[in-house]
């Protein structure tokens, strides 16, 4: 249960995201604040690892071609919907944006389905549709 204890610290620290980035953006171009973000979060995570003492992963992952391609590309999408994100908070509502992002959740569990082969209940699959469902309510107006 531990993973679910860390996804709940993730979804509450996301909300975060979206309340104080769009009370940042008021006034500011949306790419160049995301571009601080990205360095303020980055020297956090070398503190991190720097606190954790395990600078030698960081040469392991290094030395591994395959998990460095796609660890790159997983920081090129990320930098994508971070831009793409902050885009969207500074002209939407973030009762709006915040669903619609989480809309990443069903792409992920078909995506995982797809590439992955990771399978998904009836009940995974009603939960998945609602989340579809709520993201569309949503973005009504």
């Amino acid at each position: 249960m531990t993973w679910l204890f860390y996804a709940l610290l993730s979804a509450v620290t996301a909300a975060l995201v979206a309340v104080l980035g769009k009370i940042g953006l008021k006034d500011l171009d949306a790419n160049a604040a995301t571009a601080i973000r990205s360095v303020i979060m980055a020297l956090f995570l070398v503190g991190v690892v720097a606190f954790q003492g395990k600078f030698a992963e960081v040469h392991q992952i290094l030395g591994q071609k395959k998990a460095l391609t796609f660890i790159c590309l997983s920081g090129v999408a990320g930098a994508l919907s971070w831009l793409f994100y902050f885009l969207a908070l500074k002209s939407g509502k973030v009762s709006q944006v915040g669903p619609i992002d989480k809309f990443s959740v069903v792409i992920a569990v078909v995506l995982a389905f797809l590439f992955l082969g990771e399978r998904i209940s009836w009940l995974n699959a009603l939960g998945v549709a609602m989340i579809a469902a709520g993201a569309i309510l949503v973005a009504l107006k």
